[in-house]
């Protein structure tokens, strides 16, 4: 989880705020914000997140929309209801591929549904939701990272059409972070 924490720390960092950290679990969150705040703080940035602070989803989506440096740290109704256009997000950062839960429930439609396909499919629509997060606007850019190097490519078509999918050591794919923005 330091390294975790590493990574979301230099990303942070690279894009001078504006970032979205997406999370498969809370306790991820919980440490990886443990380990990040201090030197986001110190950098200026303001950190908000689910789960750790003391306010509903709704209200640190409005604050993170109103501060166009600060950083948002949430798990999946983050993931499903940020509407933040414009520089405010310009990075979202991702834990892990977002695979389904293996509940009762799930295990019952995937074997109804196709096994392996409808997991795929499932994690399909959480990644292009998540990038969907990004891109609002026609004048909107930024950067999307998942930090997971087990992300199957077929799992790539996720994303539109034009993407350019890059598959990078962390020193590189910050540089190209902080280049980018």
């Amino acid at each position: 989880m330091k390294q975790v924490a590493a990574a979301y720390r230099e990303f942070f960092l690279a894009a001078g705020g504006g970032g979205l950290g997406l999370f498969t679990a809370i306790s991820r969150l919980r440490e990886v914000h443990k380990h990040v705040s201090g030197p986001l703080d110190e950098a200026g940035i303001p950190l908000y997140a689910q789960h750790v602070d003391a306010m509903d989803t709704s209200t640190l989506v409005d604050i993170f929309r109103a501060e166009e440096d600060a950083c948002l740290l949430g798990t999946d109704a983050v993931r499903e209801g940020v509407d933040v256009p414009g520089r405010s997000l310009r990075l979202v950062v991702f834990d892990r591929v977002p695979w389904p839960r293996p509940d009762i429930l799930h295990k019952a439609r995937r074997t109804a549904h196709g096994k392996k396909g409808y997991d795929d499919a499932i994690t399909r629509l959480r990644l292009k939701q998540a990038f969907g997060r990004l891109i609002r606007r026609e004048t909107d850019r930024g950067v999307f990272v998942l930090l997971d190097p087990m992300m199957p490519s077929r799992l790539c078509t996720a994303f539109p059409p034009g993407v350019e999918v890059a598959r990078v050591g962390l020193a590189d794919a910050v540089a190209m972070v902080r280049d980018f923005l």
